[in-house]
């Protein structure tokens, strides 16, 4: 069982900035991708952003937030994170992060496995 905390959701104003974090623990060496996704109430789970766990820091970026999301890992910490900078009312969705055993080009939300309870973010003024 692999087990993921998702953290550092909120409010943020427009043009604004957070940083979300995914902790992750359990059987970690049956990971080869983790990503982040984001869903709002009556859509379907989008991914954001993936990364190889382990390995070449090779990444995803879906179209929407490329040049204003940046994922990365930090190995040591069992952790990945999502920097979201530049903010759009739009961004707003509860953020979930979620680890699966294919490669990182694979984002269908099906070919994740584990995943966390989500966060919510909302830019709003």
């Amino acid at each position: 069982q692999v087990q993921l905390l998702e953290s550092g959701g909120g409010l943020v104003q427009p043009g604004g900035s957070l940083r979300l974090a995914c902790t992750v623990s359990g059987y970690t060496h049956k990971i080869t991708t983790v990503g982040w996704f984001r869903q709002v109430p009556g859509k379907e789970r989008d991914v954001v952003a993936t990364i190889t766990w382990t390995g070449k820091n090779s990444v995803y970026y879906a179209e929407p937030v490329k040049g204003r999301f940046t994922i990365s890992r930090d190995s040591a910490k069992n952790t990945v994170y999502l920097q979201l900078s530049d903010l759009k009312p739009e961004d707003t969705a509860a953020y979930y992060c979620a680890s699966g055993p294919l490669n990182y080009f694979r984002t269908s939300s099906a070919n994740f496995n584990s995943w966390g309870q989500g966060t919510q973010v909302t830019v709003s003024s």
